[in-house]
């Protein structure tokens, strides 16, 4: 059985590099800069953080409870991947110059592990966080959460799979959030 399992996850991991070499193969000149961008304005939750700020400035109470579940999930994910998910699993960083990753997509390599991406577990933990108040905003959030989790993949800073269990990751544990606050937050005035 062990024996089988490992076998499998030699496949996957043959599979995910060689996904990542063709998405480095595949000239995309128009599409460079903007992905570049995006991934740099993901770092440290920026983007989340921006629309946060925009969301409870604006928004009413139902925007500020939004902005909060938001960075709350995205704080709970963090928490989690970072302290108990990227210390055990150690995944190498992707090989960007060997895989010949046009210097035009570069971003600078994070010194963290790469398995799994917390870019994109963050960008769609806030998506649900969000979403659980605000439903329409759940097609946008979750849009910009796929880019930016391609982004990092395009980029050179990570495997498809990574960003795979990174995105599934943050919606399990967005949603876990939401849970949590919904039977343990105290109601605030106002409808928070």
């Amino acid at each position: 059985m062990i024996k089988k399992a490992k076998e499998v996850l030699g496949e996957l991991n043959k599979l995910d590099q060689a996904v990542y070499a063709a998405v480095a193969a595949s000239p995309t000149p128009s599409l460079d800069t903007g992905l570049r961008r995006l991934s740099d304005a993901a770092n440290y939750s920026r983007i989340s953080g921006g629309i946060s700020i925009g969301l409870a400035a604006l928004g009413g109470p139902k925007g500020r409870k939004a902005a909060l579940r938001g960075m709350a999930s995205i704080g709970v994910t963090s928490a989690v991947l970072n302290a108990l998910v990227k210390p055990v699993a150690r995944r190498a960083r992707p090989d960007r110059d060997g895989a010949a990753v046009p210097a035009a997509r570069h971003v600078r390599m994070p010194r963290s592990h790469s398995f799994p991406s917390g870019h994109s577990a963050s960008a769609f933990a806030f998506a649900v966080g969000v979403g659980h108040v605000l439903p329409w905003s759940i097609p946008p959030l979750t849009l910009l959460a796929a880019g930016v989790a391609y982004s990092r993949v395009h980029t050179g800073v990570h495997y498809p799979g990574d960003v795979i269990i990174g995105s599934l990751s943050g919606v399990i544990l967005g949603e876990a959030t939401n849970t949590l606050l919904d039977r343990y937050a105290v109601k605030l005035p106002g409808g928070s």
